[in-house]
């Protein structure tokens, strides 16, 4: 029997969760931004909201986005950015599917002049990667987007600025220009299957990663027969619900 103690209790400990920093996380990605509100939990508080990311993907248009989703999603006290590309200390480096404006822009610091409230800047791999490990061993994020997006864990340390998508693969092309949304266009589903699960023999045998996680827009495009057992298809909202990974002083 539940005791009227043990329920103050449960409540009490409701109470502090809800009180707690909010997290608004975003994603933002080659076609689509994201933003959904999490709790001190990690526990989605808001539905995921998504606008077409803008082409031209220019840092200003998609901060404009962005500002405007923000709005939608109520109160929050912090804000995490999962970024297609390379970032340091808040600052984009590379943005091979946005544009070439991204290169040294102050994203962090713009979004917090905006929003007015601290922010926080990451690959969107490495965010997703923090929605779905078990921090057990080696283990490789693969998120198939627009590009191709990677992030490695050690015992759930991440290994910073990993770039798998442009290193070369086969055929004289990269990971990303075989797999990647353009040349799922250009071949169709089947043949774009044979060069994922190519890549994960690959990639099995270079890293000798404990489980390998498919995220992205494309993953729920991904022949799950015949692949093996450490290869797990995960959901494309982890990259808003890993995003409370980056407050984890």
């Amino acid at each position: 029997m539940e005791t009227n103690s043990h329920r103050e209790e449960v409540l009490h400990t409701d109470q502090i969760v809800a009180e707690s920093p909010k997290t608004l996380c975003v994603d933002i990605g080659g076609s689509g931004i994201k933003v959904m509100v999490l709790d001190a939990a990690g526990t989605p508080v808001t539905e995921r909201a998504r606008r077409e990311t803008p082409q031209p993907a220019q840092p200003q248009s998609c901060v404009e986005v962005i500002c405007d989703l923000a709005k939608e999603q109520g109160e929050y006290d912090r804000v995490s950015v999962g970024f297609p590309g390379v970032v340091d200390e808040g600052i984009t480096h590379t943005a091979p599917n946005l544009h070439p404006d991204w290169e040294g822009f102050e994203l962090a610091k713009r979004l917090e002049e905006l929003l007015g409230k601290p922010v926080r800047v990451a690959n969107d791999a490495d965010v997703q990667g923090f929605g779905v490990i078990t921090s057990h061993g080696v283990e490789l994020v693969l998120t198939l987007g627009t590009g191709l997006g990677s992030a490695l864990f050690v015992n759930g340390h991440l290994v910073p600025n990993l770039e798998l998508g442009h290193h070369p693969f086969r055929k004289g092309e990269t990971y990303e220009e075989q797999v990647g949304r353009a040349a799922l266009d250009a071949v169709g589903k089947k043949k774009w299957n044979r060069r994922i699960k190519i890549m994960i023999e690959l990639l099995q045998k270079i890293l000798n990663y404990r489980t390998l996680y498919i995220g992205g827009g494309n993953a729920k495009k991904v022949d799950r027969e015949g692949l093996p057992e450490n290869v797990k298809i995960v959901s494309n909202e982890a990259g808003l619900t890993g995003g409370i990974a980056l407050w984890r002083d």
